[in-house]
This record gives structure tokens, sequence and C-alpha cells, in this order.
């Protein structure tokens, strides 16, 4: 961004929406630093990061003394400022300007904070609610098969949540041919950065499926 500081980005990439930011400013090969906040050790309650976040939330972002909390509002903010203002610019596809192509972004961005978020897709320790599964999967069949919709913010989004399950040692998407080709198409076209942001996320579930026996490791994954 010429004229201009590096972002700064407070991350903890456990977190999907912290993976998210993270994916679109290295694709975007947006300068950028990342501070590595450990939620679980309880870095987001600091005094000095809740000055950043009053709500001690993640992710944040800095931008030339300008702070911004929540990852849909993150990215649509480096959009709109990168898409007119550049260098590195901000390919339209992302965010559209067209009200039309927006709206559709906006519609399922709107629909993941409501409901991916809080009703998880996937429960570490007392195993996964079907229903709720089934229900994320058919908005994603709405939202991507109908739309056509590959390059926006909304893919990799969706992405990240749905790989959240990795953490468990499942892959939720493994009898589910059409999310197959899908995911395998936005991972082709994020390529490295997809896998550098979740990088954290297949670290657990390393260390997730060396715990379990020969039998439970076939019947889980």
């Amino acid at each position: 961004m010429a004229g201009r500081q590096a972002v700064k980005a407070y991350l903890d990439l456990v977190s999907q929406a912290c993976r998210a930011v993270l994916i679109f400013l290295k694709h975007n090969k947006i300068p950028h630093t990342v501070e590595n906040i450990a939620i679980r050790k309880g870095q987001h309650k600091t005094p000095e990061f809740t000055k950043l976040n009053p709500m001690q939330k993640l992710p944040v972002l800095e931008d030339n003394g300008f702070v911004l909390t929540e990852s849909d509002a993150i990215l649509k903010y480096l959009c709109a400022v990168l898409c007119t203002t550049g260098p590195p610019y901000v390919p339209d596809h992302w965010y559209p300007k067209l009200p039309e192509k927006r709206a559709r972004v906006d519609e399922y961005t709107a629909w993941n904070h409501a409901n991916t978020h809080t009703s998880s897709i996937f429960l570490h320790e007392i195993g996964f609610d079907m229903w709720l599964v089934d229900m994320t999967f058919q908005a994603v069949t709405l939202f991507f098969f109908q739309n056509c919709f590959l390059c926006q913010l909304k893919s990799f989004k969706i992405l990240s949540r749905l790989f959240q399950s990795l953490c468990g040692g499942r892959d939720i998407l493994k009898d589910r041919p059409k999310l197959l080709s899908w995911r395998s198409r936005v991972q082709s076209v994020l390529s490295d950065s997809f896998d550098e942001a979740h990088s954290a996320v297949y670290q657990i579930r390393d260390k997730f499926t060396a715990k379990l026996s020969p039998c439970s490791k076939q019947a889980t994954l």
C-alpha cells in the first residue's frame, strides 16, 4: 500500500475467523505483520489487547492507527480500500461492486455469522450434532452451487469453517463428492496461503489422530 504502513493483524490461527483474514492478506499479497494472540493462554484478556478490542475477541486489524474488529468487517474493509487505492489492488471479484453480486456475498456472510459460528459444526469433546452439519451443507449447496461463486469472500470463509472439524480428526466432506470437488477448486486457487493459514489446524489434527487406536482412528476418519 503506497504511502501507508503495512497492516497489523492480531490472530490466533486456531480460530476460523482469524484464518480467513490471514488467507486474504497472503493470497492478495497485502503487506502485513501478524501478532499472534494465544486464546488458550488468555492473551486476548490482557490490558494491552483489551485497549485494542474491549470485547476481547479476535481477529483485530490495525491500519495506520485505525483499529477494526470482526472478520467480515475486516475483509470487506480491505476490499473497499485496496480495490480503489492500492497497491496492491484487490480484484473486484472478492467483493463485487455490482449491487446484486455484492448482496449475494453479504447474504451468505450474514447467514454464516448467525448460524455456523454460533452453532458450531463440530463439538470437539462430545461429538457431532448431525442435524446442524446437514443444515450447513444445505446452505453451502444453496449459496455456492446455485450461484456458482468460487473466488469471493464467502468461499474461503465457509471452507475454513468446515476445516475446523479436522481438529477432531474428522473430514466431514469425505462422503460428499460435490463439496469435495468444490473444496479442491478453492484450495487450488488459494494454494499456499490456505495451507499456511491452516497449519495450526493440521497440527491439532495430527496430535488428535496420533492418540487414537487403529480401530477408533478408522471409525473416526
